[in-house]
Parts: C-alpha cells; sequence; structure tokens
C-alpha cells in the first residue's frame, strides 16, 4: 500500500510539473491535473489539502531533484572547479533552448506568478535560490584554492550576479523566442570567471 501511495503521489507531482511547464501554475486547474494524471479527486486531496500545499509540493519535489543534478554536475571530480560552474551555465542555455518544456526551470516560470500567489511557494523557491547560490559560491572558492580561478574579490556576490544575470536572460529569451541572451550570459560569465 505504501508503494501505492508513494506512487500516485509521484504520479500527481510529475504530471503536474509537466502541465505547469506547459502552461504556468495558475493556468493548470485540478480537473486537467487530475484527469491528465488519472487520479481521481479524492486522491488528490488525500496527498494535499489545498491547490496550495501541491504547488508547495511541487516546487519542493522540483527543487530537490534540481539541487541533485547541481550536485552531480559541481562535483564532477573529472574536471576543475572552473569547468563544472561553466558547465552548469552551459547545461542551463541547454536545455532552456531543448524541446522538453520539463526540462526548463521552473524558478524562472513561477517567480512572478508566485509571489502574487503565496508567500509559502514564494518562501520555497527563495530558499531553493539561496541554496544554488551558496553551491555555486563553494564551487567558485574551491576553483580559487585548487588554482584554476583566478582570485576573486567577492565570490558569493559573483555567484549571485551571474545566477540572478540567468535568470533575466531566460526571460528575455523567452520572450524573444531565440537563446541571443543567453549566449550573451554565457560570455559574461567566462569573462566574470578568468582562468587563474
Amino acid at each position: 500500500m505504501k508503494t501505492q501511495t508513494k506512487d500516485t503521489k509521484r504520479q500527481i507531482l510529475a504530471v503536474g510539473r509537466r502541465l505547469t511547464a506547459q502552461h504556468g501554475y495558475a493556468r493548470v486547474g485540478l480537473n486537467e491535473l487530475l484527469k491528465a494524471a488519472d487520479v481521481p479527486k479524492g486522491s488528490f486531496y488525500h496527498y494535499f489539502p489545498s491547490k496550495e500545499a501541491y504547488g508547495c509540493a511541487l516546487l519542493e519535489d522540483f527543487i530537490a531533484q534540481y539541487r541533485q543534478a547541481l550536485t552531480e554536475t559541481l562535483n564532477d571530480t573529472t574536471r576543475t572547479s572552473r569547468d563544472r560552474f561553466l558547465a552548469y551555465f552551459e547545461d542551463w542555455k541547454r536545455k532552456q533552448t531543448g524541446d522538453d518544456l520539463q526540462d526548463r526551470c521552473l524558478v524562472v516560470k513561477l517567480s512572478a506568478e508566485v509571489a502574487d500567489l503565496s508567500p509559502d511557494m514564494s518562501r520555497i523557491l527563495n530558499q531553493g535560490v539561496d541554496s544554488i547560490i551558496s553551491a555555486l559560491t563553494h564551487t567558485l572558492q574551491e576553483g580559487m584554492s585548487e588554482g584554476s580561478i583566478a582570485a576573486l574579490k567577492d565570490p558569493n556576490n559573483i555567484a549571485k550576479s551571474i545566477y540572478y544575470q540567468w535568470l533575466g536572460a531566460t526571460l528575455v529569451s523567452g520572450l524573444s523566442c531565440d537563446d541571443t541572451a543567453l549566449d550573451a550570459a554565457l560570455r559574461a560569465t567566462q569573462m566574470a570567471i578568468p582562468p587563474a
């Protein structure tokens, strides 16, 4: 029974992520979600007392998966810290311009929407962003220690600036339907993190 419970909840979250990536959070109705997930309404409310609670679980699940992928990229011992740092953003560009909408960053997709809808969802997104910036800062510090990155005056501020630049570039790329902004962000990132 526990496996079925986990599977049903996982199914709702997986289908919800796909629909949210396609349409945004507010535009995905409960009936549409349940029909696509092939789950009865009672099952949804068994796992999530409200759509907001579901939204929080959706974001927590996304951030957990994102952290796992981030950890794999930033802990790849076959590369220098600088190469790992740049690989994270190269992968970001690839996912944002790829055909699979589920690969795209929900932080970008939902930031404006969630800020107006739910303080709890905003808090989850903020904590996710903070953890990403912390991991990026740590990679910059490792790079300076190992000698793959030149000395940086304030690694945390640089990590924040670069991450925020990528959020903005992703929005512009979505508006313009091309990757010019992401290409510019990648060049700026490469220049901001000079090799030692």
